[in-house]
């Protein structure tokens, strides 16, 4: 057959596909609406300058008056889905949880090499992350648990305060960095609940670095690998891996010890240990699916690391958070040392917090309007579902804006005023779920199966610490200087300038 003798059976087959598409058109869903993307590059052309949180959001608010509530971005070759509504938050997450209840596939980079589990973050809902999560939350995290680390907040409470009492007396204006107060603390805390040891200062120092240089390597250099097909990246970016593979190497070098101590405190009695510790209910696991198998070292230290951050940057974030508040608003500090005045004992101990309600109302408001993270960990739904006549197709990352959740104008007054008279009675946030159970006025710590399982420890270190804060010192703005509450994304969301505060200590007032 000739060329044309072909042309003239295809058209007859080609115009059938027409008339066929125009009068039974696909059944299969849309995905949820969003702007025009280009192969490899997807959407990034519409953020116009680097990839950001921040530019996403300010992305996200422009469309979605465009488009709606749920929105497509795409960053290479998968769609980002986006949910801004908390009507719809709550649809997906509490109503329809079980189905958006995994998370994305990892990254090329993210496991560690042998490691037969991710962390409890990154694991697809199923068993071994049911496995690990009810580990974490029964064996630590449950209030009887926490309660037997009452000892150890107090010898941090005392390193900080001293920590700060110090830095205040050799500064000329008494102006102390807060955050590298906060931050070292925060992590000596987590320290001696993954590893159940009081380290040294130096020790804990290293660790600290190590885990901060590893994690913003990962924020900042290794986003890339998300957009460059998993072939291509591991040529083109091969000083990164190499990079990546350094951080971590020196990671594993300061836990193995620390590890391997405690496995041999096992052959102990537990009485002789000073309590029991992550790490312990860690080499207690036995992993069903591999034969009742224990996790080897490979696979512990992710999950180690995974505690020391989660526990660590979030709290001192949002410890700054509101210590630059109460810093700024004398009338806040006023107030809640008025309510600090009726405790006559020096440390605010943890008995006393449920009887501090504006001490409750000033932490909820810091995670109101600072939360430290403005999107949580992204989800994924275990197969293609409908959700609101979209299809949300299996692997692909669906998003939740917690902050803009926590500042809608439909349901608070002045979202963005720092205002914890809205947590007592009459105010609009009276009563709030935190947990979003019944309804999402805001979610700092996420929502549904997937919420953040130390809730519960991060309220409670907040509220501790800072009751404490005021009670020892006068908070006040360095003279000459302003508070600066513009924000910057790193891990968390932290203060652009981290806050100089002028610590004067108090007298007694108890």
């Amino acid at each position: 057959m000739d060329a044309w003798s072909i042309i003239f059976l295809l058209i007859p087959i080609f115009l059938s596909g027409i008339i066929a598409f125009l009068l039974f058109p696909s059944k299969k869903l849309p995905l949820p609406p969003g702007p025009p993307s280009i192969p490899i590059l997807g959407s990034l052309l519409w953020l116009r300058h680097s990839i950001s949180l921040f530019n996403i959001e300010i992305l996200l608010r422009k469309f979605r008056s465009e488009l709606g509530p749920i929105i497509t971005l795409r960053f290479g070759s998968q769609p980002a889905i986006f949910i801004v509504d908390r009507s719809l938050a709550h649809k997906a997450l509490v109503e329809h949880g079980a189905s958006f209840s995994s998370r994305p596939p990892p990254s090329s980079f993210s496991r560690f090499h042998n490691s037969r589990i991710l962390n409890i973050s990154s694991s697809p809902y199923g068993d071994q992350w049911r496995l690990l999560r009810r580990n974490l939350t029964s064996k630590i995290l449950h209030p009887v648990k926490i309660n037997l680390f009452a000892p150890g907040r107090r010898w941090v409470l005392d390193l900080l305060l001293n920590d700060l009492q110090t830095r205040s007396e050799q500064s000329p204006k008494r102006a102390v960095v807060a955050m590298e107060s906060f931050q070292l603390a925060m992590f000596a805390l987590l320290v001696l609940m993954c590893f159940g040891e009081k380290l040294d200062e130096k020790a804990i120092r290293e660790i600290e670095t190590a885990q901060r240089e590893l994690l913003l390597y990962i924020s900042k250099y290794m986003r890339v690998f998300a957009f460059v097909p998993k072939l291509l990246s591991r040529y083109m970016f091969q000083g990164r891996l190499r990079t990546l593979a350094r951080l971590r190497q020196r990671q594993i070098d300061l836990f193995l010890p620390l590890i391997s101590a405690r496995r041999e405190n096992q052959k102990q009695a537990r009485e002789q240990r000073f309590v029991y510790s992550y790490v312990d209910s860690l080499l207690d696991i036995s992993l069903a699916e591999e034969g009742g198998s224990q996790l080897t070292d490979d696979e512990i230290i992710p999950l180690c690391s995974e505690f020391l951050i989660a526990g660590t940057d979030t709290t001192a974030t949002a410890l700054q958070w509101i210590m630059a508040e109460i810093t700024a608003r004398t009338a806040v500090q006023a107030k809640l040392l008025e309510e600090l005045k009726g405790i006559n004992e020096e440390e605010i101990k943890e008995e006393y917090l449920q009887k501090l309600p504006y001490l409750k109302a000033v932490v909820l408001e810091g995670l109101r309007r600072h939360p430290p993270a403005h999107f949580v960990l992204p989800h994924s739904v275990i197969k293609d579902v409908e959700f609101e006549g979209y299809l949300i197709p299996k692997n692909a990352s669906v998003n939740f804006t917690a902050a803009d959740m926590g500042w809608d104008e439909k349901l608070w007054e002045e979202p963005m005023e720092f205002k914890p008279e809205r947590f007592m009675a009459g105010g609009d946030g009276e009563g709030v779920d935190i947990t979003g159970n019944r309804e999402i006025k805001m979610m700092p710590f996420g929502v549904g199966r997937r919420i953040c399982p130390g809730l519960g420890l991060a309220i409670l270190h907040l509220e501790y610490f800072v009751a404490n804060l005021v009670r020892r010192f006068e908070w006040a703005p360095v003279d000459g200087e302003e508070i600066d509450f513009s924000e910057k994304s790193e891990f968390t969301v932290v203060m652009s300038k981290p806050l100089r505060a002028r610590l004067n200590p108090r007298r007694k007032v108890y």
